[in-house]
């Protein structure tokens, strides 16, 4: 009880915030109970003025801290629970805060290396960028006598603690939506605030941040128009990352593109092409690829930063992926449909043809238009709401996936209007079916089957074995019944004597009860 008054405070003052933000304000009333319509007239009488102008729900957010910073960056990645218009005001919330002091920083820096920073870093300059769980610094370290310049991204003091507290304030609401709600539970809300909870967790682990960067580097290491930082790790701990320094032009920095004279069309294949050749060939693609971290390097290349949101696509995602957007170029509606039976994603009891012709709603008006007015990631967008209807739960590796190519695609489109997505998908696309789906993918496939079943066959004798000694327990056990240690029995007989002395005082206490109403029978 004492819990819940709890989160109900703290969640009551994140509504004053949102409605002082004058966040009510944008909401359908008609999208909500009656009730809540009123509450909803009330909030408006306390929004400050001025509040109807820019993005309110991200001022609210960021007026809240940290963890709703990082909710509001989750939520933009989930259109089909906030709707896709909250979602693009939810792409645009800065992460930005105040950065906490260089003395906290350094402090910080020294306790997690267990050495001084002077003894760490050759120099140790002062934030240059602040977001909700950590800030970057620019140092230098010495290497075989020359000063190299390295990035330092240093957790923010006390973080942890402040979103546990807000975390439970979130899978309490989470419970009780899902509690009175059917749509909240076909939203798995609680599962959306439990992934986020994981994201957050890695996100506070800078070691695991560190090992995606790692993975990354070793899946790109032949790749042409793409590379990663490379990692620091002696001067890598829980609370600390240390990478090399990145020099090259940022992807929003427009005016800088400009007079380096690159070729803008080429810059949006690369990013197109990095991210699905990360999603469809690795599995493993960065989910945060706005361009604010992306760099364009002095050899032409692109160079990611920041790799605290992680996607991972399964064989069968990829495959499912693969299908969708090769059945909708040659409008095999069925086909789709089928992919989504097959990856088990659609319940069995619905039809495949009248899923067919729910996905034929949104592939013919494809056709219509030009190849640089489709848009991959509305496809996406419009087949995850058309799922709904189907009783499709929310897949979030898939959800992670569409707000990707979503920004993905932006960031292109904004270099080339006039980019020809499918083209430039097309042969990363078709690499990985003919690899995968083709002839080489079949015998590979089967010979991966082969070494499957050969490693079950090396394991019969041992399972045999194993069979046979159950076997001959159970034998005993139906030839001599079953026998106990005295261990067992003692322990046994403790549990009968506190039942028996509970029952004894239950006794006693029912018959006192009798004769104290006895009493007051016969004084009537």
């Amino acid at each position: 009880m004492i819990s819940a008054i709890t989160h109900i405070a703290r969640l009551a003052r994140a509504g004053f915030v949102f409605a002082r933000e004058g966040v009510f304000g944008v909401i359908d009333p008609g999208l909500v109970p009656p009730p809540a319509q009123l509450l909803m007239k009330l909030a408006r009488l306390v929004e400050r003025p001025g509040a109807k102008s820019g993005p309110r729900l991200s001022r609210a957010l960021t007026r809240l801290g940290p963890a709703y910073l990082k909710l509001g960056q989750f939520l933009a990645t989930r259109p089909d629970v906030v709707g896709v218009v909250m979602a693009r005001d939810l792409e645009n919330l800065q992460d930005r805060l105040p950065p906490f002091s260089q003395g906290e920083a350094e402090a910080a820096v020294a306790q997690s290396l267990e050495r001084p920073v002077s003894q760490a870093f050759a120099s140790f300059g002062p934030s240059v960028a602040a977001a909700s769980i950590a800030q970057v610094h620019r140092g230098e370290v010495m290497r075989e006598g020359v000063r190299q310049p390295v990035a330092v991204k240093v957790l923010r003091p006390n973080v942890a603690s402040r979103f546990r507290r807000d975390l439970g304030d979130f899978f309490f609401v989470a419970r009780k939506a899902e509690a009175h709600s059917a749509e909240a539970r076909r939203l798995r809300l609680i599962e959306v605030i439990n992934t986020m909870s994981r994201s957050v967790a890695m996100e506070m682990d800078l070691r695991l941040e560190a090992a995606a960067m790692s993975e990354m580097a070793e899946n790109t290491s032949d790749d042409a128009d793409f590379r990663v930082p490379t990692v620091d790790w002696d001067r890598t701990t829980h609370n600390v990352l240390t990478m090399e320094w990145i020099d090259g032009i940022a992807l929003n920095d427009h005016a800088r593109l400009a007079q380096a004279q690159v070729d803008l069309p080429d810059l949006g294949r690369k990013v197109i092409q990095s991210f699905l050749r990360h999603a469809l060939r690795d599995g493993f693609f960065h989910a945060d690829m706005h361009p604010g971290n992306l760099f364009l390097d002095d050899a032409g290349r692109l160079v990611a930063v920041d790799f605290g949101i992680m996607g991972r696509l399964g064989l069968k995602e990829r495959r499912f992926l693969a299908e969708i957007l090769l059945g909708f170029i040659t409008r095999d509606y069925r086909r789709v449909a089928e992919v989504h039976f097959e990856a088990g994603y659609v319940p069995g009891h619905h039809s495949v043809e009248n899923f067919a012709q729910a996905i034929r709603a949104i592939g013919e008006p494809i056709h219509n238009r030009t190849a640089e007015e489709i848009s991959m990631a509305k496809l996406l967008t419009l087949l995850l709401e058309v799922t709904g209807l189907f009783d499709m739960q929310t897949r979030p590796e898939l959800i992670l996936l569409q707000k990707t190519m979503v920004v993905v695609e932006g960031v292109a489109r904004g270099f080339d209007p006039k980019l020809d997505i499918w083209k430039v998908a097309d042969p990363v696309v078709r690499e990985w079916i003919e690899r995968n789906l083709g002839p080489i993918g079949r015998i590979q496939g089967a010979m991966a089957g082969a070494g499957e079943l050969g490693r079950v066959a090396a394991s019969l004798p041992i399972l045999a074995g194993r069979a046979v000694t159950v076997l001959e327990h159970l034998e005993k056990m139906v030839r001599e019944g079953v026998t106990l240690s005295p261990e067992t029995i003692a322990a046994f007989s403790r549990a009968e004597a506190r039942k028996d002395r509970w029952r004894t005082i239950a006794v006693w206490i029912i018959a006192l009860t009798f004769i104290g109403i006895l009493f007051a029978v016969m004084r009537l």
